[in-house]
């Protein structure tokens, strides 16, 4: 199976896999300068590429790399980018800068992974009970800490 992409900028670097055990693809900003992200800035990073999923059946995952997390609180600001199945806009990446200094993103950056995942296609169907189980309505912290 395949991803199909295309470079909206003869600059734009196709997701790469890290090691061959990576199930995300890194992506790459898309500036020729270094940009800043001040200390709580929001900022939405192109990468120049846009793609075709193989399917209505997949979804594509945009999520934050964890050493730009852990080091320096440079994570997505909508937590998740969801690419659906029939999107052929540019992937940008919204990131959140949660540190209290400024980040020096540099130019063509890895900022975040895309990862592929299989869609469920659930029908809907309204009842007016659900089934019972143990745990039943309880949440936030029900089972334990």
């Amino acid at each position: 199976m395949k991803l199909t992409i295309k470079k909206l900028d003869e600059h734009a670097i196709l997701p790469t896999r890290a090691t061959e055990g990576s199930a995300g693809m890194d992506l790459y900003a898309l500036s020729e300068e270094e940009q800043i992200i001040k200390a709580g800035e929001r900022v939405s990073i192109s990468t120049g590429i846009a793609i075709s999923l193989p399917s209505k059946d997949y979804v594509a995952l945009v999520f934050a790399r964890s050493g730009l997390s852990t080091k320096h609180g440079i994570t997505l600001a909508n937590c998740v980018g969801v690419i659906d199945s029939d999107y052929r806009g540019e992937i940008k990446v919204a990131l959140i800068n949660q540190s209290k200094e400024d980040y020096r993103l540099q130019p063509k950056e890895r900022i975040a992974q895309l990862c592929i995942l299989p869609v469920l296609g659930m029908e809907i169907e309204e009842v007016q009970e659900l089934d019972e189980t143990r745990r039943g309505a309880g949440g936030f912290g029900s089972t334990g800490k």
